[in-house]
């Protein structure tokens, strides 16, 4: 489906004096890398994120799946908010690290959950297992179709089996993924807790991504009057109201706002 609201949200953008710019990382600002623990700082990217974040017409909050420390690296942009690990870890503007959930109440279930998984996977190379701490996530991007599935399912099991407390976690899915983390990894509870603590006022609410993990941010920022913009290269079921082909393209729309 493509989104039938793109002339509309496009005008809204162009009418805006202020943007509230919501950033998901990889697949939207930065192609995917081939392992999530492989870091690699982009000049071009750091300047543009720079160019707006020293514009008072923009405010910039950078959302994704990834570890803070990670995005810390990518993104040393003083200024500038990261809600990493979908928004469990925050690091506002002014450096002040703000956990949204206790630690020690999350980690014990996963050091349980790790080792089966990493003996799952074990005997298949392909297979990449990701702890950011906060949450386990295992990639199979490289794995064919049917051994995913297979393996994945296996894993869904042995996360039954624990029998977790389902008021503190949440399963995610995707293609050739699964991912254990608190409930409150949720991008769209993230942006209305960020909204909450930091009302957009006057500017205009933004969220650009391309996965359904930001699907749940498109809805929040539609509810708050905002533009909701997928990354995607073909047509695609979404909640967005435009589309943007690639990450290359995104770095390019946020330069013409400039």
């Amino acid at each position: 489906m493509i989104p039938d609201g793109s002339d509309s949200a496009q005008k809204l953008i162009q009418h805006a004096a202020k943007l509230h710019l919501f950033l998901d990382y990889d697949g939207t600002l930065a192609e995917f890398a081939n392992t999530p623990d492989e870091i690699y700082p982009d000049p071009e990217l750091i300047q543009l994120l720079e160019r707006l974040n020293n514009d008072s017409r923009f405010k910039v909050a950078i959302i994704s799946g990834r570890r803070l420390s990670h995005i810390r690296t990518l993104i040393p942009v003083p200024g500038i908010l990261l809600a990493c690990t979908y928004g469990i870890e925050i690091l506002e503007p002014s450096g002040k690290q703000i956990d949204r959930m206790d630690f020690e109440t999350i980690r014990p279930v996963l050091e349980a959950i790790k080792p089966q998984w990493l003996e799952l996977i074990s005997t298949h190379h392909d297979f990449y297992l990701e702890d950011k701490g906060w949450s386990l996530a295992i990639h199979a991007k490289f794995v064919d179709q049917s051994t995913a599935d297979k393996t994945i399912s296996q894993a869904r099991r042995i996360i039954d089996q624990a029998d977790l407390p389902t008021d503190n976690f949440r399963i995610l899915g995707g293609h050739k993924f699964l991912e254990i983390a608190p409930r409150l990894a949720n991008k769209g509870i993230t942006v209305q807790y960020l909204i909450s603590r930091s009302p957009t006022g006057e500017a205009l609410p933004c969220y650009i991504g391309d996965d359904d993990k930001d699907e749940e941010a498109f809805e929040v920022i539609i509810q708050n009057s905002g533009v909701a913009i997928k990354v995607c290269s073909q047509p695609c079921d979404t909640k967005a109201q435009m589309c943007i082909e690639s990450p290359q393209a995104v770095r390019q729309f946020l330069t013409s706002l400039l």
